[in-house]
């Protein structure tokens, strides 16, 4: 009964930790960063480089994810939005939880020193990137840029893993990744604008409003679709890549369609959902057409 029970709290504690760092989420880097390992490497890369490049990307989201719920718990249990999350809830204790940001940033260290020496390099300039984001809110608008460019370094980052160098593609895709990233997450900031203004939280909807946010992640999102065909022609892909960005372009115009900031499920589908499937279709077609069609 002991073991069962230990099991049982173990499993309780894996299943919060997962939805604290919203563990589903890693859908948005993971496409992007197997297409730049791709790319960089002329076509799958070793069994070596894809189990060490997937630990590096999950432990740096694991840590950085988790950093950013410790740094906003306080906002976060102020705001009824997020008042249900674990540390408002105290469901996972504050020294838990750096633990366990310890563990997956040392967890990246270790794998980017398995990938080169490059990685290794630097890994503590990424973690300082991506730990950062957590306190743009306070000061300027733009976060939601500054965390499309923290989760950018997914791909750049997987393909200096292949190659050690420094390149022009990653950081195109790097940028793709950025703008989308952006683009959804003002969608999303739509839920939060009187309590950002209210708690001097910075974001794009709380300083332009919400009809001139919009505007702006539709914007990004249209430069998005350009390098993503700038791409097409730059790498001189197939059909069957354009007919991923074409399901991916129609994808995001629904998203735009259905904004409801009132609408809480609705947002979810727009701002998580359907982005996930966006960056899926995108990473399946990008594939059949490096090595079935072109």
């Amino acid at each position: 009964m002991v073991i069962i029970n230990a099991f049982k709290h173990t499993a309780l504690k894996m299943k919060m930790f997962s939805e604290l760092v919203m563990f589903s989420h890693t859908l948005f880097s993971l496409p992007f960063a197997i297409i730049s390992m791709v790319w960089a490497a002329g076509g799958w890369p070793s069994g070596h480089m894809m189990l060490w490049g997937l630990i590096a990307l999950i432990g740096a989201r694991n840590g950085a994810n988790a950093f950013n719920r410790l740094v906003d718990r306080t906002f976060d249990g102020n705001n009824p939005r997020t008042a249900h999350r674990h540390l408002p809830q105290r469901l996972l204790a504050e020294k838990e939880v750096i633990l366990f940001i310890i563990i997956n940033y040392a967890l990246f260290i270790v794998a980017s020193g398995m990938l080169n020496l490059l990685c290794l390099v630097l890994s503590p300039v990424a973690i300082v990137l991506i730990s950062s984001y957590s306190y743009t809110k306070r000061f300027t608008f733009l976060s939601h840029l500054y965390l499309g460019f923290v989760i950018a370094s997914a791909p750049i980052g997987a393909w200096f893993a292949v190659t050690g160098n420094i390149a022009f593609t990653p950081f195109v895709i790097g940028t793709v990744v950025m703008l989308w990233i952006a683009g959804f997450d003002i969608i999303y900031g739509t839920q939060d604008i009187e309590f950002d203004r209210k708690n001097g939280l910075w974001s794009i909807p709380s300083f332009f409003g919400l009809e001139n946010a919009l505007w702006i992640s539709k914007g990004l999102h249209f430069i998005m679709v350009m390098l993503l065909l700038f791409l097409y022609l730059w790498r001189d892909l197939g059909w069957m890549y354009l007919v991923g960005i074409g399901i991916a372009t129609l994808l995001l115009m629904t998203e735009h369609k259905i904004i409801k900031p009132a609408n809480r499920k609705l947002m979810k589908v727009a701002s998580y959902n359907l982005n996930q499937v966006i960056s899926m279709v995108i990473l399946l077609c990008t594939l059949i057409d490096y090595f079935y069609v072109n």
